[in-house]
């Protein structure tokens, strides 16, 4: 990833933390702060698919896209104030960590077969 996007992606990451942890206090400020924090992942991660050929890491990223749905849901669900956006949250976060470490070892093992 280039500079800017990897800017963009931690401050994303870390606007959804500030939002799920400022909800207990403000949930109509969590929410747009979750808004924004959503908006930024999803942007950098559309724009930068997975690089390599083989099926099984286009497979991952389309998952990771799913993921990126169920974070976009919790946010509606901040918005309406209902307490299941926790639930919808840990899905895409299992969702996310999941593809995250097997996108990273698909790649490598796509970078050995090609040496």
């Amino acid at each position: 990833m280039n500079k800017p996007k990897d800017f963009i992606f931690k401050l994303s990451a870390l606007l959804i933390l500030a939002a799920a942890i400022s909800y207990l206090f403000n949930p109509v400020v969590a929410a747009y702060i979750m808004a924004i924090g959503v908006l930024g992942f999803a942007a950098v991660t559309f724009t930068t698919p997975y690089p390599g050929k083989s099926l099984r890491g286009k497979r991952l990223f389309s998952i990771q896209i799913f993921g990126i749905a169920f974070m976009a849901i919790s946010t509606y669900l901040m918005f309406v104030q209902k307490n299941e956006w926790v639930i919808s949250m840990l899905a895409a976060a299992f969702l996310l960590l999941y593809t995250t470490l097997m996108l990273s070892r698909e790649y490598e093992k796509e970078k050995k077969d090609k040496e």
